[in-house]
């Protein structure tokens, strides 16, 4: 209190109301205790993450299209989404299991099942991800002679990435259940972007060709570096917290929670990929070097999403164990708050600064400007249902959810299919964003058909005070 009176004094007279409250309201947020208070700190500390995440992805997205100029970074961009996206889907969902089950296990003190569940999805993660390397090793030499010459050197560095991007999922799940966002956030979304930039540069400095290869090089090696620096620190955590002693596997029971999940997320993964899959497949890589561009400079306002998720599977994890239904509708319906109207402050001023933010990509970038009003409308029609495929998954209707992102998937790469070769990079934009209003449209009749809420940002928190079914 004495640190906000100060800062109240220091205020000029006229800001002085105004701003006192605003500082009160930031210190009960960060002071109080309590379920909500503490979803809404971790909100708070994953939105600054990507908000500097976001930050030096895209520095260093624009210092990569620099250094190789569009068509060797439409080639590197190409593959890497390529590569995440399949080391993410070699998860099998148990990320997300983790965040599912590690909160009830802790209400319930039940420590062996913590270490039981958090040691064998490491294992499983790591195992996983090498299964998909060596898939992806037969693929390609099976069908390497029909990939265009300038993608196959490229994949087959990628590839070897993969064991390390699934471990790393798998150490975000961890610590997203424990309540750490720095630690969960921090690696992936800040430590892994900044060393890809600086490798590159290195490479480059001691003599290495301005090209994809090199590009990827740098990124597997960061890769790397960045998941077995995060690990260790994930295991000293995990000691300090729930000790050593006996674990107690349920491997059969986890892996069939999370195999729906991965459907789900597998399917929401690929629909947020598709078009930047599709546009590489049928246009040159100039034009996906454009498309990204745009498409990342617009990510700036999904990284919103994002932080609201991350805080908000716990806390919805923690009422339906143990609250009403009305809890759980209030909860989801601020959660869908927290996202829309962030989204549209920050959509808006990404768009206003757009013909600028891409112009330091490159001259040619600016085409994609149209593309950013394009996939801003999906955003925001996203946005208003909030983080709802989260609450569905946390209330077991992971089902109803994977069939939902199915639907929209289709129509995602179906739209893509039919629009990019008729209209080009414009068409996947229209093709994207209509799907994501798809996608937004099911989410909110799957959760008011399921769980009885409507979700929706403009919404009321009303509900029966009755309480969680099983």
């Amino acid at each position: 209190m004495a640190v906000i009176e100060t800062a109240e004094k220091m205020l000029p007279a006229g800001l002085r109301p105004s701003g006192g409250r605003a500082l009160r309201m930031l210190a009960g947020l960060l002071t109080e205790h309590g379920e909500k208070a503490v979803a809404r700190r971790m909100a708070l500390t994953a939105f600054s993450i990507r908000i500097i995440s976001a930050a030096l992805a895209f520095v260093s997205q624009i210092a990569l299209a620099r250094l190789m100029g569009e068509y060797e970074y439409g080639i590197f961009v190409f593959v890497w989404v390529l590569i995440v996206v399949f080391g993410d889907l070699s998860c099998l969902g148990f990320h997300t299991a983790i965040v599912r089950f590690l909160p009830h296990y802790k209400a319930a003190g039940a420590l062996a099942e913590i270490r039981g569940l958090t040691g064998t999805a490491r294992i499983f993660g790591l195992l996983s991800g090498t299964g998909m390397l060596a898939v992806g090793m037969i693929a390609l030499h099976l069908f390497g002679d029909r990939i265009h010459s300038y993608y196959v050197v490229p994949i087959f560095l990628g590839l070897f990435a993969m064991p390390m991007i699934a471990l790393s999922d798998i150490l975000e799940g961890t610590s997203r259940a424990n309540h750490w966002p720095v630690m969960a956030l921090s690696p992936a979304y800040i430590i892994r972007p900044v060393l890809i930039i600086l490798f590159m540069l290195a490479a480059i400095a001691l003599g290495a060709p301005h090209t994809a290869v090199t590009a990827m090089q740098a990124a597997l090696v960061a890769t790397y570096v960045t998941t077995i620096g995060q690990h260790l620190a994930t295991l000293v955590r995990l000691r300090r917290h729930f000790h050593a002693g006996p674990r107690k596997v349920d491997f059969l029971g986890w892996l069939g929670v999370a195999f729906p999940m991965f459907l789900i997320e597998g399917v929401s993964f690929l629909l947020t990929s598709s078009d930047v899959v599709v546009v590489g497949i049928f246009l040159e890589p100039h034009d996906v070097a454009i498309y990204f561009a745009a498409a990342k400079t617009m990510s700036l306002v999904h990284f919103i999403n994002f932080s609201v998720k991350a805080a908000s599977g716990p806390r919805f994890s923690s009422i339906i164990a143990g609250g009403t239904r009305s809890e759980l509708a209030a909860a989801a319906i601020d959660a869908a708050k927290w996202t829309f109207w962030p989204a549209l402050a920050v959509g808006l001023t990404v768009l206003a600064a757009g013909h600028l933010l891409l112009s330091l990509f490159g001259a040619a970038f600016t085409a994609g400007y149209i593309l950013m009003a394009i996939l801003l409308a999906g955003i925001l029609a996203k946005a208003l249902v909030g983080p709802a495929e989260t609450l569905l998954m946390m209330a077991g209707k992971q089902n109803i959810c994977a069939l939902l992102y199915a639907g929209a998937l289709l129509a995602s790469v179906g739209l893509n299919v039919l629009l990019i070769p008729r209209f080009g990079i414009e068409g996947a934009a229209v093709a994207t964003a209509t799907a994501m209003g798809v996608e937004a449209v099911l989410l909110h009749l799957a959760v008011r058909r399921a769980l009885g809420i409507a979700l929706f940002a403009f919404a009321k928190s009303a509900g029966t005070h009755k309480d969680m079914e099983a």
